[in-house]
């Protein structure tokens, strides 16, 4: 990505990625971490619902199809949904890192317009880990892993702790996924970034 901030390189002792031993295996469809998440679930009418996949190493691919409910300018998608779907595909790398982390930072280029009914293709690694800091980038093509360059992101993700979430959502959402009867449904709630 061209341009990108001081604040998104790496420092000198960062150290590569290592893909977790218990991580999905490369080609395993992700899921929603929180059927809520406006990125992932499927509990949004108007959300995203991208489907995400490891990826070898380090990496993520996942994909969306552009509906009329995520217009900007008429018949092309809003700048903020596409940034969205960067962010969300970027936060689904935190799962092969077995890491609970949030988005610090998000740098992101529009290359050029995506029309309405566009399939996006997304492809995500991380770049480099130090301390709590994950650094991270991302592209989207148009129509697939061939397709013309849409939008670019660098991200920063910094690794939180359970509480994060517990301390500053909703309370009635975080009780409610609390309490779910599922274990593995309520321990995703809280893994990648909502």
């Amino acid at each position: 990505m061209s341009g990108t901030s001081a604040a998104l390189q790496p420092p000198a002792d960062a150290v590569s990625p290592v893909r977790h031993p218990d991580a999905p295996a490369p080609g395993e469809l992700l899921g929603a971490h929180y059927g809520e998440c406006f990125g992932c679930g499927g509990g949004q009418a108007h959300g995203l619902h991208l489907a995400a996949r490891a990826g070898e190493g380090v990496s993520v691919t996942a994909e969306f199809t552009v509906r009329p409910a995520h217009q900007g300018a008429p018949g092309l998608a809003h700048g903020g949904v596409l940034a969205t779907a960067l962010d969300e595909t970027l936060g689904s790398l935190n799962w092969l890192l077995r890491t609970i982390a949030v988005t610090g930072r998000l740098e992101t280029d529009f290359v050029r317009p995506v029309p309405v009914g566009t399939v996006l293709y997304l492809e995500a690694h991380v770049t480099a880990v130090a301390g709590r800091k994950i650094y991270s980038t991302a592209t989207g093509r148009i129509g697939g892993p061939e397709g013309p360059v849409a939008v670019r992101a660098d991200a920063l993700f910094v690794e939180v702790k359970v509480d994060h979430f517990i301390d500053n959502g909703r309370p009635e959402e975080i009780r409610a996924a609390m309490n779910d009867p599922d274990q593995v449904r309520r321990a995703r709630a809280f893994e990648v970034n909502p």
